[in-house]
């Protein structure tokens, strides 16, 4: 009887566990690259938005001015944000004569702002680090129980034969390439998303 060696025919042939393990990596795979998809739309509009509305305030010479520009900004605008918790801090320092203090403050608030703000473009972030750091030991725990059960299956059979053992073999490594597969896109974005996140704050400052 010939074997299917196809992809598709090694995973329908595997074991249960292999099995489960090929497909929990291969979705972790689909999520990854939807996260990839999703934030570099996102992060395209946040960082065009923020460009737009650095190009708007550069003459801007008074927080007055700043807050009439910012309200012609339409939807979401970190700019108007920081603006407005400028504003609710010197209306919190009404009547301080300490200018440093409030400047301080001042300055506080809106890095303090500007890093929940980094930190909720980031969300996915760690997903992506995680399935890059455990993906391969996922693959290689399937790897290991397809080997452990081709080895009961030889004692069975009591046969070393290439041909009979080489398929068996051959499907418990198939695990350990989906690992590949779900590991390596993962730690690439990761490192392509991340640069990113750190040029949306040091925008916004």
């Amino acid at each position: 009887m010939q074997i299917d060696l196809s992809v598709w025919g090694m995973y329908q042939h595997a074991d249960i566990v292999v099995k489960a393990v090929m497909t929990g990596l291969l979705l972790a795979s689909v999520i990854t690259w939807a996260i990839f998809f999703g934030k570099s739309i996102e992060l395209s509009v946040a960082r065009k938005r923020l460009k737009r509305e650095q190009m708007a305030l550069a003459n801007v010479r008074s927080l007055e001015e700043a807050s009439q520009t910012c309200a012609g900004f339409k939807g979401f605008s970190l700019s108007t944000l920081l603006v407005k918790e400028a504003e609710n801090e010197l209306e919190v320092s009404a009547g301080s004569d300490d200018n440093n203090g409030i400047k301080e403050r001042t300055g506080f608030c809106l890095e303090r702002r500007v890093a929940a703000i980094s930190r909720h473009a980031g969300h996915g972030n760690g997903f992506l680090d995680t399935i890059g750091a455990i993906a391969p030991f996922v693959g290689l725990f399937g790897t290991v129980w397809g080997i452990m059960n081709s080895f009961i299956g030889f004692a069975h059979t009591q046969t070393t034969n290439l041909a009979v053992v080489a398929p068996d073999i051959a499907e418990a490594l198939l695990a350990t390439a989906v690992s590949l597969i779900a590991a390596i896109p993962a730690v690439v974005i990761y490192k392509r998303l991340c640069p990113h996140y750190w040029q949306l704050q040091s925008f916004s400052r």
